[in-house]
């Protein structure tokens, strides 16, 4: 039998929050709920949630603060924003912390619970998935690379763009590709980043017979040369 997927909800709008728990848990998840980011950070450490529903501003810790001190150590959980913070600085930041969604508020609970199911059901579907990429080992789900002993890890995002270019070994993947997939548009400030994360990935791929070459302006294409 599949354990209950456990999310954490943190805001400090107690009323609107404690129905949307019930909400949520009428659906078959368990929900642990918090206030503040503090008490959200202390919770997450004992609770070890699957998904966190986060707020952004709340007093004492604010939901950026708290999603980056996860993040410093756990590229697993799964991170919504929840907030009625809707400009592009912050949407940008939100995401530049490895949020994997950011919900505007007011939004619909049915909306949010179609997401949440999308999201677990894309992660089911992936756990098993791994890649021989020369004498490299990438598991997504783990976002690792192992080599000659040696295992790397990859940001989400790292993860994400290795995994496409995996599917399509020997062939172009055209930029927009990547950044629609990844980012969710291919404006230019994320181009610029796609940019920092190729160079990211090469750096820990230490595999030699392994190579993404770039065509300029054109994209990406990864190579395993035996």
């Amino acid at each position: 039998m599949m354990r209950r997927r456990k999310i954490l909800l943190v805001d400090d709008d107690t009323k609107n929050s404690l129905l949307l728990k019930r909400f949520i848990e009428v659906e078959g998840y368990d929900v642990v709920y918090a206030p503040n980011g503090r008490v959200g950070l202390e919770l997450y450490k004992d609770c070890r949630p699957d998904l966190i529903l986060l707020d952004i501003n709340m007093p004492e810790m604010n939901g950026f603060e708290m999603a980056k001190i996860i993040r410093s150590s756990d590229k697993r959980v799964i991170i919504f924003f929840l907030t009625d913070r809707t400009d592009k600085v912050d949407r940008l930041y939100g995401f530049s912390l490895k949020g994997n969604d950011y919900i505007p508020k007011p939004f619909y609970p049915e909306e949010l619970m179609a997401k949440i199911n999308e999201r677990f059901e894309s992660d089911i579907t992936s756990q098993e998935v791994e890649y021989q990429l020369g004498n490299t080992t990438f598991r997504p789900n783990l976002s690792s690379l192992s080599y000659s002993g040696e295992t790397h890890s990859l940001s989400v995002r790292q993860s994400e763009i290795l995994s496409i270019l995996a599917q399509n070994i020997g062939r172009l993947v055209e930029r927009d590709t990547i950044l629609n997939a990844v980012w969710g548009d291919a404006s230019y400030s994320n181009s610029m980043a796609l940019n920092v994360q190729i160079t990211y990935i090469r750096r820990l791929i230490t595999d030699p017979s392994i190579a993404i070459t770039s065509l300029k302006k054109k994209g990406y294409i990864l190579t395993i040369n035996q």
